[in-house]
């Protein structure tokens, strides 16, 4: 069930109005919305959401008998098996054939002529982030930074919640759980917030994401040869919008429709295509993964509080593991390698100026060099994460350094849709909420004239070619 669909408004429109019937009778509003948010995932595949359900009562499990435990072994035990069930789970699904494809590999190329069979197991739509959700909180019991929810509903809701289940944000049990325990109130304003975060959101997904998808970065991207050197550096920009309105954009919506129930999400996307260096890219990118990843692995490897040799060695192995996360194929794994060894490089160049010139200050003209710089370092590794396969990849960068200038392709719609996209990029967050605020505080009649409007624009720019969001794949 897709957000930019009408089967998905009416679902919506059903819970939203439930919810607020409900909203007095605080065990009945938590079982609505867990009904629907299994409703919503079944709609994909029903047998997947065992998977959900183990997942649910293996951690609350764990969750509270580690709560009740004051044997540090035992609860380091219980630790094991809720890491080992998660991440067993995921890579059973998610890596399993991916692994056994690379054997294969290996053994045709000692020519062994053994035939490994593959698993072909689906893969269900959300299981990297409601993992990693499920196992912070687990994680946060063990450290002591949390206490055991007593009620297996709250957990079960906490989980499956449907706004952010399947793409995120990826939501930690203490920001999530106590907002459960507080009666939400209706607040006008508050929801015509939410409501023009929900119309910018599908704004981003179906007339940037989408139209530039089909119409110029799936087509270079799947025969690279009939491009000219222009018209392939204009997909990958078009790749690098595509992917931040496509994901900033389904956050939005997420964020948007959580709000409308009363909940509020953390904020994913903060404007990253202007960060100066990589390390303030990961500030501003994907900020629930990136933050997960720095809590839960960078900093029990040791984050940087030992030598040199050893942050890196810490941030390539977090990048490394990241980009896995993303998905089975080693071009996602290269992706994350880029990543880990600029940080790295990055990490290093900081420390040798802090120690040689402790007092220097970048100048603006320095600062928007890097920022372009980073862009463009951050859309060469934007190559590696769209391209089926390393060949792809080097027939893209083969095209990119051919030096030819025919562009047939860069018709005005498209050329509209790359500006379109960079400038809603760059918009200052203060006029964004400035405009919301607007928006929120109109009358009644004006939102539904704007939200209608804006549907049956966005309806004739749609068409009939079916793109899911990029990142239900992970």
């Amino acid at each position: 069930m897709l957000f930019d669909t009408t089967l998905f408004v009416w679902f919506f429109l059903l819970v939203f109005a439930g919810f607020w019937m409900l909203v007095r009778f605080p065990i009945a509003r938590v079982l609505w919305l867990l009904v629907a948010s299994y409703a919503f995932y079944a709609a994909w595949n029903p047998w997947l959401l065992s998977l959900i359900l183990f997942s649910t009562v293996l951690d609350f499990s764990v969750g509270r008998a580690m709560g009740r435990s004051g044997d540090q072994r035992r609860r380091t035990v219980l630790l094991v098996v809720s890491l080992v069930g998660n991440l067993g789970l995921l890579a059973l699904f998610k890596y399993a054939d991916f692994f056994l494809g690379s054997i294969q590999a290996c053994v045709d190329a000692v020519g062994a002529g053994t035939e490994i069979p593959m698993l072909d197991l689906v893969l269900p739509v959300g299981i990297s982030f409601y993992t990693f959700q499920t196992l912070s909180y687990t994680i946060d019991i063990y450290r002591g930074e949390l206490e055991p929810i007593e009620s297996p509903l709250h957990f079960a809701l906490f989980v499956s919640f449907f706004p952010q289940l399947v793409a995120g944000p990826i939501v930690r049990a203490r920001d999530f759980l106590p907002q459960l325990l507080v009666e939400p109130r209706y607040e006008p304003e508050r929801h015509g917030a939410a409501l023009f975060m929900i119309l910018g959101g599908m704004v981003k997904k179906i007339a940037i994401a989408n139209y530039l998808a089909v119409n110029l970065v799936d087509r270079v991207f799947e025969n690279p040869d009939l491009y000219s050197s222009v018209e392939t550096l204009a997909a990958v920009y078009g790749y690098a919008l595509q992917i931040y309105c496509d994901f900033s954009g389904y956050s939005d919506i997420a964020i948007g429709c959580a709000l409308l129930l009363g909940f509020t999400l953390p904020i994913n996307f903060n404007r990253p295509y202007i960060s100066e260096n990589l390390q303030d890219f990961w500030r501003r990118w994907h900020i629930s993964l990136s933050t997960w990843l720095r809590d839960y692995l960078y900093i029990p490897l040791g984050g940087s509080r030992f030598s040199d040799l050893l942050t890196y060695r810490n941030l390539m192995i977090t990048m490394l593991l990241g980009g896995l996360w993303h998905g089975p194929a080693w071009t996602f794994v290269a992706w994350g390698a880029m990543h880990g060894g600029a940080l790295a490089a990055n990490r290093m160049l900081q420390r040798r100026r802090a120690a040689s010139r402790p007092d220097w200050k970048p100048s603006r003209a320095y600062r928007i060099a890097c920022a372009f710089l980073t862009f463009h370092f951050v859309c060469a590794c934007w190559i590696l994460f769209r391209a089926p396969d390393f060949g792809v990849a080097i027939d893209i960068f083969a095209s990119l350094g051919e030096g030819s200038t025919y562009i047939p392709n860069l018709v005005p719609p498209v050329l509209a849709a790359i500006a379109g996209g960079f400038a809603l990029h760059l918009t200052p967050v203060t006029w964004k909420e400035r405009a919301g605020a607007i928006y929120a505080r109109s009358p009644a009649a004006v939102q539904a004239f704007a939200l209608c409007a804006a549907a049956i624009v966005l309806q004739q720019i749609k068409g009939s070619d079916v793109v899911p969001f990029i990142y239900f794949q992970f």
